[in-house]
């Protein structure tokens, strides 16, 4: 068997470690779950301001400044140094040019965006022919609810758009026919949530499942099982942690 790289095996135990620690919280809140935690958060926030750096600061704004003399890049960079104001007091109001145009730009990026995707899309979907005709067939209807363009989905979209925006017109009473119409909406929305919920239920299942493969994959002889090691070593330091804890006096102030 092909002995496996230093740097691979450093890399299983240090993923096998942070892991266990942070599963850890399943236990209660502990100091070896905010160790876990400050590291997360601390590596992230290094890694962030380095790639920044590389990124934005010399490839995007000092390369094509000095190699290609690109000079309208000042006005970017004086934009951003005015928001640096922010921690200088007496020049503090100089910030508010820079947040302003960033605010006012990003507003007028994000509105049109916001309207063609959630609004213009929706009225789309709204109003597709609920028939259509086929030439020498005459009227056609498609059933098929695996194709988002077909007749059937069309009729399932207008009544649950129809339905949800009479549930929040409170100008009609929802009595009668109005309450069997705004319980329709009740009941999309409860559809629409619900799926929510799945999509995001389903999204920390597949990282769970992510982290629980490399715990398997690392109690391999070949990385010297940091998985069965360091979960006797969690579950020991979870032991004395909680021993040490009942053997301390209650803090009464």
């Amino acid at each position: 068997m092909t002995a496996l790289p230093f740097e691979s095996i450093i890399g299983a135990w240090v993923a096998t470690g942070l892991t266990l620690l942070i599963f850890s919280f399943l236990y209660k809140d502990n100091p070896l779950f905010k160790l876990a935690e400050h590291l997360y958060v601390g590596v992230s926030v290094g890694y962030v301001i380095v790639k920044t750096y590389d990124t934005v600061i010399i490839h995007l704004v000092v390369k094509p400044i000095v190699e290609n003399g690109e000079i309208a890049l000042l006005i970017p960079v004086a934009i951003g140094m005015l928001m640096l104001t922010r921690y200088v007091p007496k020049a503090a109001w100089m910030s508010r040019y820079a947040f302003a145009f960033i605010v006012g730009m990003g507003a007028g990026l994000a509105i049109p965006r916001t309207v063609s995707s959630f609004i213009l899309k929706q009225v789309e979907d709204t109003i597709r022919p609920l028939l259509s005709m086929a030439g020498s067939e005459g009227v056609t209807f498609s059933m098929n609810l695996l194709n988002p363009a077909s007749h059937l989905n069309a009729i399932i979209i207008l009544l649950g758009v129809s339905s949800v925006l009479f549930y929040f017109f409170f100008s009609i009473e929802h009595s009668g026919v109005g309450k069997a119409v705004a319980r329709t909406g009740i009941l999309f929305l409860m559809i629409s949530f619900g799926a929510g919920f799945g999509y995001t239920v389903m999204a920390r299942m597949s990282l769970l499942i992510g982290r629980l493969t490399d715990l398997i994959e690392f109690s391999d002889a070949s990385y010297g099982r940091p998985t069965v090691w360091l979960s006797l070593l969690t579950v020991g330091a979870l032991f004395l942690l909680a021993r040490r804890s009942r053997e301390q006096p209650p803090d009464i102030h």
